[in-house]
């Protein structure tokens, strides 16, 4: 395509979702283990998922200051290439969970203001990548997936040690915007490409991933 952008498409619930993901040229594909979600996957359905993604794209596990007991059921049950920690993990337990699971970890960052940009420096040290989220509105019952965008002229050319992903509010009207902005090499989606919460939509997937490639061209 011209372009070396990878994207994240997250939250998937069906089956279905998976070969249209791919088909529209997702690089990682995204389940997330938080009951408040309306995207949230029992493990037996996840398991059944993960075992259709063909090797090259990354499984990622959405887990939200999840415990030791949760993490080695969820990484016993599911076939997975990565774990994301979307809670308020401690770099500490970035770290542990690294070392505990064998495990890349990318750590979710909110972003509301500039004064929350250290963060990023201080979990680019323990995590392997970074996804830099826009902050939950005041009173979201969950962390991620609430269809908001951050000021992305925060992190315009910016760079930390790890790799990292833009999410927050990202959609097929807007994601061509934020990678020129910001200079993202890989992007997030969610709620932004559904027709429903937690119902992906194929065609949206790949309007998506199409104008995400043509932002970074």
């Amino acid at each position: 395509m011209g372009s070396d952008i990878k994207i994240k498409i997250c939250g998937l619930t069906d089956p279905a979702d998976i070969p249209a993901a791919i088909l529209a040229g997702a690089s990682y594909v995204g389940f997330v283990f938080f009951p408040k979600s309306p995207r949230h996957l029992e493990l037996e359905a996840a398991a059944f998922m993960a075992a259709s993604v063909p090797v090259g794209i990354m499984k990622v596990a959405l887990t939200v200051d999840a415990d030791d007991a949760m993490l080695d059921t969820l990484t016993g049950q599911v076939p997975l290439d990565m774990l994301q920690l979307h809670g308020s993990e401690s770099p500490e337990r970035v770290a542990g969970v690294k070392s505990r699971y064998g495990l890349p970890v990318m750590k979710a960052v909110g972003i509301a203001d500039a004064g929350d940009l250290p963060q990023l420096e201080t979990y680019g040290r323990v995590a392997d990548q970074l996804l830099v989220d826009a902050k939950p509105p005041r009173g979201a019952d969950r962390p991620g997936g609430n269809a908001v965008a951050f000021d992305w002229t925060l992190i315009a050319g910016r760079r930390w040690p790890v790799p990292w992903m833009l999410a927050g509010g990202l959609t097929p009207e807007n994601v061509a915007q934020a990678v020129r902005l910001t200079g993202a090499r890989q992007v997030d989606v969610s709620s932004g490409v559904e027709s429903a919460p937690g119902v992906k939509d194929a065609d949206m997937m790949r309007a998506f991933v199409e104008a995400a490639q043509s932002g970074a061209a």
